[in-house]
C-alpha cells in the first residue's frame, strides 16, 4: 500500500510542477527557482517533522486516535506550511505583478486538499512500507496534484495577466500623456515664436514710418527755411 510520506511526495511535486510550468509562462525566469524552492522547502518540513515523533514519544500520544492525532496533524501543518509559504514568498516578492498573500493561499489550499486526499484514501495508506505499492491511490494523489496546482497556477497567472495589462494601460496612458504634454509646449513654442516675430514686423514697420515721418519732417523743416513754391505740404502729409 501507498505510504504517507509517498503520497505527500507524488502530491506536492506534481502540484508545484504544474504551477512551474504556468508561472514561467508569466513569471519568466522565476517560475524556474519555484520547484527547487519548493522541493527545498518540502525537505526541510521533512526533516523537521523529528518534532512530531519526539511529542509521540516524550508524550505517549497515540496518533491512531482522533483528537491525537489532529493535534499532531495540526503541529505538521503548521511547521510544513510556514517553510512552504516563506520559500513561495521570497520567490514571489521579486515580481511586481505578484500578490505576496498568494504563497498563504496557496499552502493553505494545498494542506486542505492533501488532508481530504488523505482522509477519503486512509484505508489505503500505511506508515511505512511498499511506497507504490497501490498505483491506483497513488494516480489518486497525482491527478489530485495536477488538478490542484493547475486551477492554483492558473489563478495567479490569471491575476498576473490582469496586473500586467493594467501595468501596460498606465504605460500607454502616461506615454500618451507625456505625448500630448510634448505636443502642446512645442505648439506653445511655436505660437510664440510666431507672436514675437510679427511682433519684430510690427516695431520695424513702425520704426521705419518713425524714420519716414522724421525724414519728411526734416525736409519740411528744410524747405520752410529755404523756401520751395513747388513744394505741396500736404501731399507729402
Amino acid at each position: 500500500m501507498l505510504d504517507y510520506l509517498t503520497a505527500g511526495i507524488v502530491f506536492w511535486m506534481t502540484l508545484f510542477g504544474v504551477q512551474e510550468w504556468l508561472l514561467e509562462l508569466r513569471l519568466g525566469y522565476l517560475g524556474r527557482y519555484w520547484f527547487l524552492a519548493i522541493g527545498a522547502s518540502l525537505l526541510l518540513s521533512f526533516l523537521l517533522s523529528g518534532i512530531t515523533i519526539a511529542l509521540i514519544i516524550r508524550f505517549g500520544v497515540d496518533p491512531f486516535t482522533l483528537t491525537d492525532n489532529v493535534i499532531l496533524s495540526g503541529i505538521a501543518a503548521v511547521i510544513f506550511g510556514v517553510i512552504l509559504t516563506l520559500a513561495q514568498w521570497l520567490i514571489l516578492r521579486q515580481s511586481e505583478m505578484t500578490p505576496r498573500v498568494f504563497a498563504l493561499i496557496n499552502t493553505v489550499i494545498g494542506i486542505l486538499v492533501y488532508f481530504l486526499l488523505v482522509w477519503l484514501n486512509e484505508g489505503t495508506l500505511e506508515w511505512s512500507g511498499n511506497p507504490m505499492g497501490n498505483w491506483k491511490t497513488a494516480l489518486i494523489f497525482l491527478v489530485g496534484g495536477a488538478i490542484t496546482g493547475g486551477v492554483t497556477g492558473k489563478a495567479l497567472d490569471f491575476y498576473c495577466e490582469r496586473v500586467e495589462r493594467r501595468l501596460i494601460r498606465l504605460e500607454t496612458e502616461r506615454v500618451e500623456r507625456e505625448t500630448r504634454k510634448r505636443e502642446r509646449i512645442e505648439r506653445e513654442i511655436v505660437e510664440k515664436r510666431k507672436l514675437e516675430k510679427k511682433k519684430q514686423e510690427i516695431e520695424t514697420l513702425e520704426r521705419f514710418r518713425l524714420e519716414r515721418e522724421i525724414a519728411l519732417e526734416s525736409e519740411r523743416k528744410w524747405y520752410e527755411e529755404h523756401g520751395d513754391d513747388d513744394f505741396d505740404y500736404e501731399d507729402d502729409e
